[in-house]
């Protein structure tokens, strides 16, 4: 790079990477690159990145973000599972960042299967996540890593939607309740499609997603609160008298145990809340 040449990935620098390597973007792996420099600047300011945070972020595909986040962040680890995407990174950061390359590290893996990272513990989960495996990719971090702080995400639109939905929303859903497990969510912008490579056929949209203190009181096991959950949510038409039977044994079963949990057999999962989620899950049924 020469002096004063912008660190960042323009249209033309993807373009000419992307060539260089050989890469096409893929539908399969739901990969679209960013390549405006001033939505990698509004994404981290979005997620209020600081000098002293150690960011994971997954997916980084040629960098775009990566630059971005190094800029600003005391430490960025990188999870990509693409073999040429993977093998290339270190040496786009080196090129364009030199003197932050010890500041960055490269875990070339499925993100579903990272359960630790090199290096300190992360503050902060920045990402543009791959659309087809957004919200599980998203949970698993959130799971695994209790130290992330503060996270923001571009997802698809409808997705950010469904991650930021409140109880009694036409959109909540499965997604709504377990990301509140973990963290206060909100929609946190809009993102054009013009600013991607290829561009994609659907809006983005930010979510942010601060973590909680901990997770809603209660005497059940995450697990357990998830399974009434995904329950609920399965056949989200029907009372959660009938939607919670199989998972109680049966529809008396699942009776009582809205009951003693304080929320109307008559209620449909799309108007719980989390912490009531919480507490039928504390009335498991015994197996």
């Amino acid at each position: 790079m020469s002096p004063g040449q912008d660190a960042l990935l323009g249209p033309s620098d993807i373009r000419e990477l992307a060539t260089a390597l050989g890469v096409r973007p893929t539908k399969q792996r739901g990969q679209n690159f960013v390549i405006d420099a001033n939505t990698v600047r509004r994404i981290i300011r979005t997620a209020d990145v600081r000098p002293d945070d150690v960011v994971v972020e997954v997916g980084p595909g040629l960098g775009s973000l990566t630059l971005g986040l190094l800029e600003t962040a005391r430490h960025v680890t990188a999870v990509e599972i693409d073999d040429t995407l993977a093998a290339a990174l270190p040496a786009t950061v080196n090129a364009r960042l030199p003197e932050r390359a010890q500041n960055f590290a490269l875990v070339h893996s499925d993100a579903l299967r990272v359960t630790e990272l090199p290096g300190p513990p992360p503050t902060a989960l920045v990402a543009n996540l791959p659309y087809n495996v957004a919200v599980p990719v998203l949970l698993h971090m959130l799971e695994h890593f209790p130290t992330v702080e503060r996270t923001l995400v571009m997802v698809q639109s409808e997705v950010a939607d469904r991650l930021a939905a409140a109880p009694g929303s036409k959109v909540y859903g499965v997604p709504s309740v377990k990301a509140n497990w973990y963290a206060e969510v909100k929609r946190a912008g809009a993102i054009g499609r013009n600013v991607f490579w290829p561009a994609p056929n659907v809006d983005s949209g930010l979510v942010s997603l601060v973590r909680r203190d901990g997770p809603p009181a209660t005497k059940a096991t995450r697990e357990q609160v998830f399974a009434v959950v995904d329950a609920a949510f399965a056949q989200r038409r029907k009372t959660l008298r009938a939607a919670l039977s199989g998972w109680a044994g049966s529809a008396a079963a699942a009776e009582a145990a809205l009951v003693a949990a304080g929320v109307s057999p008559q209620a449909r999962g799309e108007s719980l809340t989390v912490e009531e989620f919480a507490a039928i899950a504390e009335h498991t049924p015994a197996r």
